[in-house]
């Protein structure tokens, strides 16, 4: 049988399992020269275990339950060996899966300061570990991911009287710049500032020099009472003013903050008050927001830009998909958090902030906000490292798009043909030969021109005529392989109407194909051997294909059947190319004849190109797909071989990796499962457009000069308004649409494209005016704005909205 109790003193961050994450943190700063912890023990996770085995865990009200057991005479007894009479004592929870790198759980548990008395310690300790089971500590375990096996210790730790206290973080919790410290304080107890009933001081160190103070307004102190508990004590006006700290004193604190970060090795959240002793630390965790800063061969200052945010893919990638990824683009990629960056450092310049801010003002002013500051040498533009979107003149020629396009399918065809057969060592050599050979497929001297055509002509069209002219005249563009898409899913709908018994096996077997209806099963399939290599997230190769979970497109399909006409898919081809027809005569008479024919020729260039922009992604997922099916090929003979456990064991794995596991035959068991376990948390992160090396995330901001109170700014990307019922969306196979809604998720990448043909808009919270969404809204003729932060955290679902397309703004109607 283990110790009920247990002083701090014997206790390190190895102790998590005996002590909770808050206990064994506090054992651990008792280890670090200079740093004082006030003394005290920990209730163990045994002597939790021991009193909840005798709780039915089916009992409704288990919290009260375990609140009420009577505790076993050993425990009391041992508690009383350490608690001395008339002092008084803080009690804090401290459960297995508390203050952990991946979730802190801050305030999801109880605390108790000021507590004296034998009997008020036990009751204090029985109330901490019912605070277990209420419902916001469950809610916070099922978000985070965490073990619904988690056991609950309970810290005991000697009272502090402070004058002042609070909370400090060893990087800059806003932005995430490891270079600052940032220090919250407040007078008397720091349980004012943890519950929010004052304006604390926050005071931002740099370097160990301060670089910015404000003074909150302090007008309640929360003070320890005599006899025990706490109460809320006003403040004299000529004090609220006053700084909590010294200047000498905000020095010395973060000096102290550097030391524990150093000792655990990453930035840490940490409590901290103030006596007559000086500084005490009453709890240290890791930071669980930041963002992980991408490794860097020196010290040299850095900028990273997301690729997630340009690619719309802006959730965690598994290491297989970002090898995959890296080996397929060119440039100094790196990643960090499951995502992927370009470092942009060698080519910042005013070129590229330039060119971002065209495409995403956000990104753009963010670049421009670093080379303002010389946070790194701004390359000129003659610089080598600078990369200009400027082509020479592409003439306006179908034939380029028909013979680039003949190019990819012949080579696809090649590559399934050649793939055929191969397994172990030489299916690796061959995947990851393949990948790097790619490059010349897609930087082919006449694909990117004929990418720019298209970007050219719309730019020009803009420029010289009023906004949403160019928007129109893509409408029904040919060739675009991403809007066919989402219209040939109408067709599939017009055959399940004719099966009405269809729709009840769609619903209730979604991915069950063989028990629909053969035309309609054939239906299905025939547009899955097309686009079956899709997905949300497809630069991911790990991401399941529509071909491999069918279901996820069947929601589209029964939206198209509820809301769409038999035939819709032509009407609406025709009725775009109508529209772009009338476009065209009204912008070209009345020019002079010069002007018209040079007119003319953008058009026919916007038209001929624009429906390209989205081939070569198309071709990219193609292969992928070939490789993956290849890979799981080999997984599933790895497991057979019993050197991985499950055939998703590759997808931790680099394509590296893979090739020398299966030369070996032999895998790092352990390493796959800490990848597993980091991919989880790089999950909850959000990622950030810009990165600096020192892990400061930049943003740009739009101007809101004239636009309505409360607008939501965004980018414009296709021209219109339009109002309708707001759905906000996280992922399209959970999509219920009704005619006139309006779309409001994250980003789209093409995979999203179905769902175009039911809504009315479009909103984003990231996107360019040449990414897929807006690409494909301006073809089907849907107002949208993209680039809208937090629009899917300040737009409810079903609050009614209105898109400004042409000019870049969304106004919430209903509050």
């Amino acid at each position: 049988m283990g110790a009920y109790v247990v002083d701090l003193a014997e206790v390190d961050r190895g102790r998590v399992g005996d002590v909770g994450g808050k206990g064994a943190h506090l054992g651990e700063l008792l280890r670090i020269d200079g740093v004082r912890v006030p003394g005290g023990f920990c209730v163990t996770t045994e002597a939790f275990a021991s009193v909840v085995a005798e709780v039915d865990p089916e009992d409704a009200e288990l919290r009260r339950a375990v609140e009420a057991v009577v505790l076993p005479d050993e425990l009391v007894a041992a508690v009383a060996a350490r608690v001395e009479p008339g002092l008084a004592y803080a009690v804090r929870s401290s459960a297995t899966s508390e203050d952990s790198a991946a979730a802190s759980f801050a305030g999801q548990h109880d605390t108790y300061l000021n507590v004296v008395g034998l009997d008020e310690i036990l009751d204090r300790v029985k109330r901490c570990w019912g605070s277990l089971f209420t419902e916001r500590a469950v809610a916070y375990r099922l978000r985070a991911g965490g073990d619904h096996d988690v056991r609950m210790a309970v810290v005991v730790q000697r009272m502090v009287g402070p004058e002042a206290a609070g909370i400090m973080f060893t990087a800059d919790p806003v932005n995430g710049n490891r270079r600052v410290v940032s220090i919250d304080a407040g007078f008397g107890l720091g349980e004012a500032l943890v519950s929010g009933l004052v304006h604390a001081d926050v005071y931002k160190v740099r370097d160990g020099v301060i670089a910015g103070k404000t003074i909150g307004a302090k007008r309640l102190a929360i003070q320890a009472r005599a006899g025990g508990g706490t109460v809320e004590e006003e403040i004299s006006p000529e004090r609220q003013k006053q700084a909590a700290l010294s200047d000498a004193e905000i020095v010395r604190l973060a000096e102290l903050g550097r030391r524990i970060e150093a000792h655990f090795g990453q930035p840490q959240d940490i409590e901290w008050c103030l006596d007559g002793d000086g500084f005490a630390i009453v709890q240290s965790r890791p930071i669980t927001t930041l963002f992980p800063i991408p490794e860097a061969p020196d010290d040299e200052n850095r900028v990273y830009v997301s690729v997630g945010h340009q690619q719309m893919m802006t959730e965690a990638m598994r290491p297989l998909g970002l090898s995959v990824w890296k080996l397929t683009s060119p440039g100094n990629m790196v990643d960090a958090g499951g995502r992927l960056f370009v470092d942009a450092t060698a080519r910042l310049g005013p070129a590229l902030v330039q060119a971002f801010e065209r495409s995403d003002p956000l990104m753009g002013g963010a670049l421009r906000t670093i080379a303002e500051r010389n946070f790194v040498t701004v390359a000129p533009d003659d610089s080598p490292h600078v990369i200009t979107t400027k082509q020479e003149p592409i003439d306006a020629d179908p034939a380029i798009v028909a013979e680039l396009v003949a190019q990819r399918e012949a080579s696809l065809a090649e590559l399934k043909e050649a793939i055929r057969g191969k397994t172990g060592a030489e299916l690796l050599d061959f995947v990851i030969a393949d990948v790097k050979g790619m490059r010349q497929i897609l930087f082919d001297p006449r694909n990117m021109p004929a990418i720019m055509a298209g970007m050219e002509a719309t730019w020009w069209l803009d420029e010289r005529f009023e906004k949403g002219v160019a928007d129109t005249l893509t409408l029904a563009a040919p060739g675009n392989v991403t809007s066919e898409m989402g219209l040939a899913l109408l067709d599939v709908a017009d055959v399940v109407r004719r099966h009405p018994e269809a729709v009840a096996l769609l619903e209730e077997f979604p991915g069950d194909l063989d028990r629909l209806p053969a035309e309609v099963g054939d239906a299905i399939r025939g547009y899955l051997e097309t686009y079956g290599m899709r997905c949300v997230g497809e630069i991911d190769i790990t991401r399941p294909r529509w071909s491999e979970d069918p279901g996820a497109i069947v929601p589209m399909i029964l939206s198209n059947v509820r809301n769409a006409e038999p035939g819709e898919h032509e009407r609406r081809v025709e009725e775009g190319r109508r529209k772009a027809r009338e476009k065209e005569r009204e912008v070209l008479s009345g020019l002079p004849e010069a002007d018209a024919a040079e007119t003319k020729r953008m058009i026919d260039q916007l038209r001929t190109f624009a429906g390209y922009r989205e081939y070569p992604k198309y071709h990219l997922v193609s292969r992928y797909f070939v490789y993956k099916q290849a890979l799981l090929a080999e997984a599933g003979r790895l497991v057979a071989a019993g050197v991985i456990t499950h055939s998703d064991d590759i997808y931790y794995l680099s394509l590296e990796e893979l090739s020398e596991v299966v030369r070996a035959q032999r895998a790092d068991h352990d390493l796959i499962e800490e990848r597993r376990r980091a991919f989880a948390s790089y999950q909850t992160l959000a990622a950030p457009r810009v990165l600096t090396s020192e892990g400061e995330a930049v943003t740009g901001s739009y101007r809101t000069e004239g636009l309505p109170p409360g607008a939501l700014a965004g980018l414009p990307v296709s021209a219109g308004t339009v109002e309708g019922r707001a759905r906000v969306v996280a992922d399209m196979a959970g999509a219920d649409f009704e005619p006139g809604d309006i779309l409001v998720t994250a980003y789209t990448d093409p995979s999203w494209t179905p769902a175009f043909v039911q809504i009315a808009g479009l909103v984003t919270e990231v996107g360019g005016q040449m990414t897929h969404g807006a690409v494909i809204a301006r073809e089907y003729g849907l107002p949208a704005v993209v680039g809208v932060e937090n629009a899917t955290r300040l737009i409810e679902d079903g609050q009614r909205i209105r898109v400004h397309g042409t000019d870049g703004y969304v106004e919430r109607v209903t509050p």
